[in-house]
């Protein structure tokens, strides 16, 4: 049965999506979503979340969670806790990839590219030897 509780407003019931199933899995599952291109995705159900700057959510399910809206006690507390995931695991995750990235084996083309412009630098850095003529150096005739 999934988890939707009605609630009685005016005489009528208003069924809502319970999120803190989620909100516990931003918590102690983070690595279970993924950040892109605008989107929160849970990597194992396929459910997409975008909050926008007021901190609604527009889910994106295959699924029939998408038909129905999210609680409004539970909105802020959901929006707060992607904010916490984004600032203490994605960021941070994301920051550590793009670092390695930059110390990647590249490929051949890559490093054959790398060594033409080496050698062109090196090549470049060579100057010609300088020469002092030996008469104008002092003699090395030991001091008296």
């Amino acid at each position: 049965m999934p988890n939707v509780e009605y609630a009685l407003a005016s005489g009528r019931s208003a069924p809502y999506l319970d999120v803190a199933p989620m909100i516990a899995a931003l918590r102690f599952q983070p690595s279970d979503f993924e950040y892109a291109h605008g989107w929160l995705n849970h990597v194992p159900s396929r459910h997409r979340f975008q909050f926008d700057r007021k901190g609604r959510v527009t889910i994106d399910a295959p699924c029939g969670c998408a038909s129905l809206a999210i609680r409004p006690e539970q909105a802020d507390e959901l929006h707060s806790m992607f904010n916490v995931w984004r600032q203490t695991y994605w960021q941070p995750l994301e920051i550590n990839r793009e670092f390695a990235s930059h110390f990647e084996e590249p490929n051949a083309w890559m490093r054959l590219l790398r060594d033409i412009r080496m050698a062109w630098r090196r090549f470049r850095r060579q100057a010609d030897p300088v020469r002092i003529p030996a008469d104008a150096l002092p003699s090395a005739a030991p001091a008296e």
